[in-house]
């Protein structure tokens, strides 16, 4: 049986295993009724442009004219932008493990995740994520989205590493499964605690 190559690279997402995400239903919701929005309309006009603000091909401003703005409200834009922006949690406990096993083990780390620029902006910045994550494929930068496996590729490219050198976390199957299917090792992320036992499993304990 021929030896796995070792791994250099861990590629993760930030929604769901480095912090909360950041815009996903749960929050909306907690939205709609801090500031008395109509739900349904919302949620319907969110599905339809979403997808084109985490490309990066329309700004967040841009975004919210189409889904809260589209008519007069009663509150600001920047009370509206500080509340979804203050949504976001980190996930202290994975954070470390990741900072750790980087300063045991010497590998690189690259985000690859699916979240529009000001967001993604907003996050960085105040979870210092860049004080130990060298590489940022956000979709909005490189206007590719998971599930497409060209992020995937591009994420490859620039790490220049090979997909059999890299192990990539994700809370989301699918995403896990489209990596996989490039060569890259992957963990489906449910817990801290087994997400613990499969890095040890891939040699980092």
């Amino acid at each position: 049986m021929s030896k796995q190559p070792h791994i250099n690279t861990l590629f993760t997402d930030i929604g769901g295993v480095l912090l909360n995400n950041g815009w996903d239903r749960k929050r909306r919701a907690i939205t709609v009724e801090k500031f008395g929005l109509e739900g349904p309309e919302m949620d319907e006009r969110h599905h339809l442009t979403f997808d084109t603000y985490e490309e990066g091909k329309i700004s967040l401003d841009e975004y919210l004219d189409r889904v809260v703005f589209y008519k007069k409200r009663h509150f600001s834009r920047a009370a509206f932008k500080k509340f979804m922006f203050g949504l976001s949690e980190p996930y202290p406990e994975m954070i470390n493990l990741i900072k750790s096993l980087k300063k045991k083990y010497g590998f690189r780390v690259a985000v690859v995740s699916n979240e529009g620029r000001e967001l993604n902006d907003y996050r960085i910045q105040k979870f210092k994520l860049n004080s130990f994550v060298d590489f940022f494929i956000s979709s909005s930068f490189v206007h590719i989205r998971k599930p497409d496996a060209d992020i995937f590729k591009l994420a490859l490219d620039i790490a220049q590493t090979r997909s059999g050198e890299v192990l990539y976390i994700d809370d989301r199957p699918m995403f896990v499964q489209v990596a996989q299917g490039l060569g890259i090792r992957g963990i489906c992320h449910k817990d801290v605690a087994s997400t613990k036992k499969q890095l040890a499993f891939h040699g980092w304990k």
